[in-house]
């Protein structure tokens, strides 16, 4: 089975921490060269240090806050007049928790913004690439909430949604070309993220936030949280030679607690 991606250069968003930063070192061990991006430059320069070199693989890493869609655009406008990316993963930090009817329309605005809006910039920037080289890898990190809305996050679950129909949808359009688009769907992962969702569900529960986590770590089957490095995995995986006729589907890693097929 090949997972070897020597040759392939890699544009990972959200890689200063997290899922991203541990898809951003498995790629990098996988042999590609990647660029990091996302908006704290100090934490991007940290995470550099911590990706795989060998041979002739030459790290990097970009700048931008994806509440600024023009700073992106500009910052991605630099990078790829540089380098071919053959590999985009989409990874963004989630709306913060709440109530789908009690959100402002503001925060509806913000969150199609920095994913759905983001996205799309990325994907025409790296496409035109991937489309000469006849092979193009695009993983988008989203939520089970696209297979089973998730109480208390309705903003998420709305713009998951949509982020996994556009991705659908691209799957049609760019899979002639040799490019695939996927979906993976992590489940409860320690991050920065759940540590806000323990605190919400610690108020909720009305119990300590070591109480809420063994709660939700009862409702997972594998009766544990996923490490991010095994999100990664899955990630790095749909990346490579082996998964090129696997295109336009959700991959939930989730230890089994998402109850739909």
């Amino acid at each position: 089975m090949n997972l070897n991606l020597t040759n392939k250069n890699a544009l990972v968003c959200g890689s200063s921490a997290g899922i991203g930063k541990a898809t951003a070192i498995l790629l990098s061990e996988l042999g590609a060269q990647v660029t990091l991006l996302a908006r704290n430059e100090q934490k991007l320069q940290t995470a550099l240090q911590e990706l795989h070199i060998s041979n002739d693989q030459e790290h990097n890493y970009l700048t931008a806050d994806f509440d600024k869609p023009e700073e992106l655009k500009k910052a991605l406008l630099e990078a790829t007049l540089k380098t071919d990316y053959h590999i985009l993963i989409n990874n963004t930090g989630g709306p913060r928790p709440g109530t789908a009817f009690s959100a402002e329309v503001s925060e509806y605005e913000t969150a199609f913004r920095q994913h759905l809006i983001c996205n799309q910039i990325l994907v025409q920037s790296v496409v035109p690439a991937m489309k000469q080289a006849g092979f193009g890898r695009i993983v988008n990190v989203i939520s089970t909430s696209v297979k089973q809305p998730i109480e208390g996050l309705g903003v998420s679950n709305t713009i998951r949604g949509a982020v996994a129909n556009w991705s659908k949808t691209l799957s049609f359009e760019l899979g002639p070309h040799g490019i695939t688009i996927n979906n993976v769907l992590p489940g409860f992962t320690e991050t920065e993220r759940l540590d806000d969702i323990v605190k919400g569900a610690s108020r909720k529960m009305n119990t300590s936030e070591e109480g809420a986590r063994e709660f939700m770590k009862k409702i997972v089957p594998l009766r544990r949280f996923a490490q991010p490095s095994e999100i990664a995995s899955a990630i790095a995986f749909l990346c490579t030679d082996a998964a090129g006729y696997i295109t336009g589907i959700n991959v939930p890693v989730d230890g089994g607690r998402t109850k739909s097929l």
